[in-house]
């Protein structure tokens, strides 16, 4: 019987696209509007959350490659945030170098437009502990898709970080490692955006993202199978 909605049914890989596509257009909605509410523009707020976890600040080739858009564009977008005092311009780490950090100002209103998508996260929040794990697995394997095609600009993911160790420890719930707190960790604390992210060379991670994915579909939590595949845990010394 199930021939029948083989038959009939799109392929499910664009039916979830359809799916997020309908997502996306929610989110660009409510971005338009939080984004009016506050006086910025959706791409000013999205940079203004980027700052806003960048304590450090940020040159703006880099603002503008994680927002996926021009460096004109950038510089418009940071141009007006330092004119509404939102954002400053400090000294990079050169003398020819500019880096921007927020104002209190600034940190105040980048906290209100990570309010925008609270709704998603409310509908997130219905699945359960375990579908939730599944779906930011997931999610990090679409992303890094994309980034491999160079269809989004990269982010600061566990899986394309020098600290990550994926597969090490024989706890099911927590396998992974990373090196950087010298901690297990599970697929549930995967992290997009990780302040602490070192780029891993291209050849690492292509090996930690094979492991990744393979052990990840077979693995079954032994500890010497984990260590002859990947070899032991490195410890911070």
């Amino acid at each position: 019987m199930t021939a029948i909605f083989d038959a009939i049914s799109e392929p499910i890989a664009k039916r979830v696209t359809s799916g997020l596509a309908k997502i996306g257009l929610v989110l660009r909605s409510r971005a338009w509007k939080g984004a009016g509410t506050a006086g910025v523009t959706p791409t000013q707020g999205h940079a203004l959350g980027l700052l806003r976890d960048a304590p450090d600040g940020m040159r703006l080739g880099a603002i503008a490659k994680l927002l996926g858009i021009s460096a004109p564009t950038a510089s418009e977008a940071m141009n007006t945030l330092v004119t509404k005092g939102l954002a400053a311009k400090t000294p990079g780490v050169d003398k020819r170098s500019i880096s921007l950090v927020l104002t209190p100002e600034g940190e105040a209103l980048a906290d209100q437009t990570r309010e925008w998508p609270d709704f998603l996260a409310d509908a997130v929040d219905t699945l359960d502990a375990a579908e939730q794990a599944a779906l930011l697995r997931a999610l990090v394997k679409v992303i890094r898709a994309l980034q491999v095609r160079d269809e989004i600009p990269h982010q600061r993911m566990c899986v394309t970080c020098e600290h990550f160790r994926p597969f090490v420890h024989a706890d099911k719930l927590n396998p992974h490692h990373c090196a950087y707190v010298d901690a297990a960790f599970g697929d549930r604390h995967l992290r997009l955006n990780c302040p602490e992210h070192a780029e891993a060379p291209a050849s690492a991670q292509e090996d930690a993202w094979e492991r990744f994915t393979e052990q990840g579909r077979v693995s079954d939590g032994s500890a010497a199978a984990n260590e002859a595949l990947v070899g032991p845990v490195p410890r911070q010394g």
